[in-house]
């Protein structure tokens, strides 16, 4: 029996891991991946389509033959191309343009957990008709504030300076009619991929990511600069509590409407000092940089899962998970998470490491190969991945690779893993 033909939506290091996950997986024939990147090339074939081309990606959908569509960012969830690929009977691995909105619009999620009794921070809605000034003298910094669109992990600012949370404020009213402000939630972030249809769920390894772009989670939000797998902050009775409390509820309510949800729900989590798991927020889609940790730790056949799922067949299969830890180091362009340098050639990203149970190699993200050469393309370029039997092993491998790349101008955090990690002496 020939593999299924698979048609990979995205570009950046999520969809390179997406596409090395699949290439292992006995059920896989032929990768292909739109519009992709120089590492997704090496594993299948790019076309040239635009994530936000949904005409373009059905048409070409339809032209290669797809058994499964894997669906990487949430921009084309959010606008329906789910609901056009199961139009014409092609499985679609990524929830329809109703789900999408846990992740389109905040308030609508918000609005949801407050429904189901979800643990969540409190929010205010402001617009152009609120007094701005009182609200935030009435409610003490730090404060949370949320623009409630698509903003690729960067419509939030997190701040204690007054200015600075009246400038977001004023600027996401400017642009959006109004914005978001949330209670701020002591404790430690996690990550929880949750893959699920009407059938049942399955709960991927926890991570936890690295938002700030310096050490010591200092400087703006990124779209993330590392993550590691899984995360000790997650401990057993906290797991038990995420499930109990969030993804229970979350499972019920969406298998339950008229068109189920299919895919994968990230479940952003703060743990508190008690062990409180509480919602940060939520997205509908694999995490990017925590799928380039998770995959690698999946040991079932990722084709099999991914299409069981697309099909609404999760719960005929039981995934198995490897024991070892893995680690990812964001490698970003100059001026990364602000005006990023790009067309700027990386040497030494072809370097792999394969010692025993240690093994680590380079999910690429913003590159392209350009008359032979591979260049930057994008803030986030590549990230160097480790997998070993102690999270220490694996943290270290990841920056065995780091280090040997070159790109001018580029940066990346030295402590990713810190939390999970006993203090140095």
């Amino acid at each position: 029996m020939e593999g299924m033909t698979v048609l990979i939506v995205g570009s950046g290091g999520r969809e390179h891991a997406i596409s090395i996950g699949l290439n292992q997986s006995h059920s896989v024939g032929s990768i292909h991946i739109a519009p992709g990147n120089a590492g997704t090339a090496m594993v299948g074939t790019n076309h040239p389509v635009e994530a936000s081309n949904i005409d373009g990606l059905v048409s070409l959908a339809m032209e290669i033959g797809a058994d499964l569509v894997v669906i990487g960012p949430e921009g084309p969830l959010v606008g329906g191309i789910t609901d056009r690929l199961r139009e014409i009977s092609i499985p679609c691995f990524g929830p329809h343009s109703e789900g999408a909105m846990l992740e389109g619009s905040k308030m609508h999620a918000k609005d949801l957990m407050k429904q189901l009794r979800i643990p969540t921070a409190a929010a205010t809605r402001l617009d152009r008709n609120s007094d701005i000034k009182d609200f935030l003298t009435q409610n003490p910094p730090p404060w949370v504030v949320k623009r409630d669109v698509l903003a690729a992990g960067k419509g939030v600012v997190v701040t204690s300076k007054t200015d600075e949370a009246e400038r977001f404020i004023y600027d996401s009213i400017e642009k959006d009619g109004f914005v978001i402000v949330e209670e701020f939630l002591e404790g430690e972030e996690a990550s929880l991929l949750v893959i699920m249809d009407e059938s049942g769920y399955v709960c991927l390894p926890p991570s936890q990511d690295h938002k700030r772009v310096w050490n010591g989670d200092k400087g703006p939000n990124t779209g993330g600069m590392g993550a590691y797998a899984p995360a000790p902050v997650v401990t057993p009775s906290v797991h038990s509590r995420v499930l109990k409390e969030i993804v229970e509820p979350m499972h019920h309510y969406l298998r339950n409407q008229s068109v189920p949800y299919r895919g994968v729900l990230y479940v952003g989590l703060m743990i508190d000092s008690d062990g409180r798991p509480s919602v940060v927020e939520f997205n509908v889609r694999f995490g990017d940089p925590e799928t380039q940790v998770t995959i690698p730790l999946i040991e079932s056949d990722l084709g099999e899962i991914l299409l069981a799922t697309a099909e609404g067949n999760i719960s005929s299969l039981n995934p198995v998970f490897s024991t070892l830890s893995s680690a990812t180091v964001v490698l970003a362009s100059e001026g990364y998470p602000g005006l990023s340098k790009t067309g700027k050639e990386i040497t030494g990203a072809d370097v792999t490491i394969d010692e025993g149970l240690s093994r680590g190699y380079v999910h690429v993200a913003g590159a392209i190969i350009q008359g032979g050469r591979m260049v930057s393309s994008g803030g986030r370029v590549l990230a160097a991945t480790g997998i070993a039997p102690k999270l220490s092993q694996a943290i270290d491998v990841a920056y065995q690779i780091i280090d040997s790349i070159s790109l001018e101008g580029s940066h990346f955090r030295n402590d990713i893993g810190h939390r999970a990690l006993p203090p140095k002496e």
